[in-house]
């Protein structure tokens, strides 16, 4: 049966679609806004960075509170959550009680609630669909995330310009208003929280980091993937300035390039089914790192825009493949009571890869320069195909059945 014909998965998906594009508006009217209050470069860059705080304080704990909760409550709480923070920021600017000091409380709690959403999301999946659909039903939500990162930038773009950034944050609220409501459409309840058992959250937490560290397909993907995040963290934060600096292309040329690479996303997204059923899901992570390097690799070499978009395309469609199978692999080799924790150890260890990825790119500029630095990602991301190379990963020719605790 075709996943669209599943009315509950429908609706998860227009809950993650429809909050997705307000995100990528927000991505852009954050940091306009906190301009528009004369905010510093460093001041911009510390309101991206206030966001992944919640990971690293609270990233390993969340898991195992998501597993002591219902899901579905827990989804809509959190949206409910990041529209209430967002509608202040408009609100404090119409009273003209907007200061950086709250935007970057907004910021927090958006990273808090974001942290339990995805966490839970992960988790509640699996609930809805069959282990075989898995696959499919990771490769519309990512294929729903690259659409909106080629159609969001532009969108809020055009809202910022002509309603301003404050006014662009507050539909980005009705966004996470309409996710709420779509997962309020979901019938299929959702499985009784997991038992607590004995030992109390310290427990849960360690059981957790055991069977991921102990597992021998998680503990390589967890290791493969955190490489590859610091490396694409240190990409992400210098493409622009790259592109602008040693490139000395134009704006308009610089997003011609960006939605190249979200196009590649949108492709890895569409072929993850089709390429797992003709090689299996081992293949094809050591295929999408190997990608992933490849296309790290054409960005240094790059000299003009058609190699500069060619590489963000190859980096951005190994990316999203990676993502697609990881997740599913993920989801099929853990037990149900296992999920959330698991999922939190991914998050803790992975999103803890992104701030350091960034300073560490940007602190080495100066003695590597800009092309060191992409040179210096692209082989860290060809050493992450390390991991599954040299474990059980390389050689998977399925999913696991029937994981039980």
């Amino acid at each position: 049966m075709s996943l669209w014909r599943n009315g509950d998965f429908r609706n998860l998906w227009l809950a993650q679609s429809v909050s997705l594009v307000g995100t990528q508006v927000t991505l852009l009217a954050f940091p306009l806004a906190a301009l528009l209050l004369g905010g510093s470069a460093l001041e911009v860059s510390l309101l991206a960075a206030v966001e992944f705080v919640p990971v690293l304080l609270l990233g390993l704990p969340v898991g195992a509170w998501v597993e002591r909760l219902p899901l579905r409550p827990v989804l809509i709480a959190s949206d409910l959550i990041r529209a209430g923070a967002l509608a202040v920021v408009p609100l404090a600017y119409v009273m003209d009680m907007l200061t950086m000091p709250l935007l970057y409380g907004v910021a927090f709690m958006i990273g808090l609630a974001t942290l339990f959403f995805d966490v839970a999301h992960l988790s509640y999946l699996p609930d809805l669909v069959t282990e075989e659909q898995l696959t499919d039903g990771n490769a519309k939500l990512e294929t729903s995330r690259s659409l909106s990162q080629l159609a969001g930038p532009g969108l809020g773009g055009g809202l910022v310009q002509f309603l301003t950034a404050p006014v662009a944050i507050a539909l980005d609220s009705l966004t996470y208003l309409a996710s709420a409501l779509f997962l309020t459409r979901i019938s299929k309840p959702s499985r009784p929280p997991q038992p607590t058992g004995e030992g109390g959250l310290g427990r849960q937490i360690s059981e957790g980091l055991r069977f991921v560290a102990g597992h021998r397909l998680l503990r390589p993907l967890m290791l493969s993937a955190a490489a590859a995040e610091l490396a694409f963290a240190a990409v992400l934060a210098l493409q622009v300035v790259y592109a602008v600096q040693v490139l000395h292309l134009s704006a308009g040329m610089i997003g011609l390039a960006l939605a190249v690479g979200n196009a590649g996303g949108l492709i890895g997204a569409l072929l993850a089914g089709k390429a797992v059923e003709r090689y299996g899901p081992g293949p094809v992570i050591v295929g999408s790192i190997a990608m992933f390097a490849a296309g790290a690799a054409m960005l240094p070499m790059s000299g003009e825009v058609v190699l500069f978009g060619g590489g963000l395309f190859v980096v951005y469609l190994g990316v999203v493949l990676f993502n697609v199978v990881q997740v599913t692999l993920c989801q099929t080799a853990t037990p149900p009571g296992l999920l959330g924790r698991m999922n939190a150890t991914f998050r803790f260890v992975t999103w803890g890869m992104v701030p350091l990825g960034a300073a560490l790119g940007g602190l080495l500029v100066a003695p590597l320069g800009l092309r060191g630095v992409l040179w210096m990602a692209a082989a860290i991301t060809a050493l992450s195909i390390v991991p599954p190379v040299m474990s059980a990963v390389r050689t998977l020719r399925a999913y696991p059945e029937g994981v039980t605790v």
